[in-house]
């Protein structure tokens, strides 16, 4: 490895790094760049039983644990905003903005504006907002901008309305899915209690066996991107080769952003598999 690069990964809520960048942060680990991911939510609704305070404090010890097993730089929770009510305002603008600016990141990643979760929407806006102004030094000038101003991407999502992502960059995690699925296992709250009650109106058996847990969490999460292989096959062969892209059965799609700092696709391409 010649350089060290810097990962940071927003998601919306405590478990959507995890699901959607999971793969890519345990291979970019693996090979000694540091990733770092942020909820920008504080996770307080997300459960058919508990929510509020008691809730966000159980979700943010579930982040803490993700980050002690995945072997995160930081695993960071803005603990001010609540579920369902993010906004892209002025303050958590200057909020994301200094995140961005003190950890001096080489890539941002974030949500795309189109999705079904308005907390998933107001976050990208949040994160493409920053794209431009992270290197406005009169725009909190507290924090000073950082030399080079990063690369800005988005990760996957299933959505055609108003336009499918473009999968510019793809990495194959299926060397890395028992480690994606570690991190998963860690947001107890949520993939074996809500999410599974909003799947089967029942909770999932915690006392299974690794393997079971691990069937569970393929099937009901890792499938999307199983899906994301399959429907981006055209890409992966691209990237990769027609042997290496054709045998990938499980792969996470970036798109970039013009927004930040302008590189060319192969170099966008490099960053995300860590080169």
């Amino acid at each position: 490895m010649t350089k060290q690069n810097r990962y940071l990964m927003f998601g919306a809520h405590p478990d959507d790094c995890d699901i959607k960048f999971g793969g890519t942060a345990a291979r970019l680990i693996r090979a000694g760049h540091l990733v770092k991911f942020v909820s920008v939510c504080n996770g307080d609704c997300g459960h058919h039983v508990m929510s509020g305070e008691e809730l966000a404090r159980r979700r943010y010890g579930e982040t803490q644990a993700v980050k002690e097993t995945a072997g995160l730089y930081e695993y960071d929770v803005m603990l001010e905003n609540h579920d369902c009510e993010l906004m892209p305002t002025v303050e958590n603008r200057k909020k994301v903005i200094r995140i961005i600016r003190e950890f001096k990141p080489d890539v941002v990643l974030g949500h795309r504006l189109c999705d079904y979760h308005a907390d998933h929407r107001a976050a990208a806006q949040l994160v493409q907002d920053a794209a431009y102004l992270t290197q406005v030094p009169a725009f909190c000038p507290d924090a000073p901008i950082p030399e080079v101003n990063p690369v800005f991407g988005c990760v996957w999502d299933a959505f055609t309305d108003p336009r499918p992502i473009r999968p510019d960059a793809a990495v194959i995690i299926d060397d890395v899915l028992d480690e994606k699925c570690r991190m998963l296992d860690c947001h107890v709250s949520q993939v074996y209690e809500f999410l599974s009650w909003e799947i089967s109106k029942k909770e999932f058996d915690t006392s299974a066996s690794w393997e079971e847990k691990k069937a569970y969490l393929l099937f009901n999460w890792g499938k999307r991107f199983k899906q994301a292989a399959d429907d981006n096959r055209a890409a992966l062969i691209e990237i990769f080769g027609e042997e290496v892209g054709r045998a990938a059965e499980y792969a996470e799609f970036f798109e970039y952003s013009p927004y930040g700092r302008k590189i060319s696709l192969s170099e966008f391409r490099d960053l995300m598999l860590g080169r």
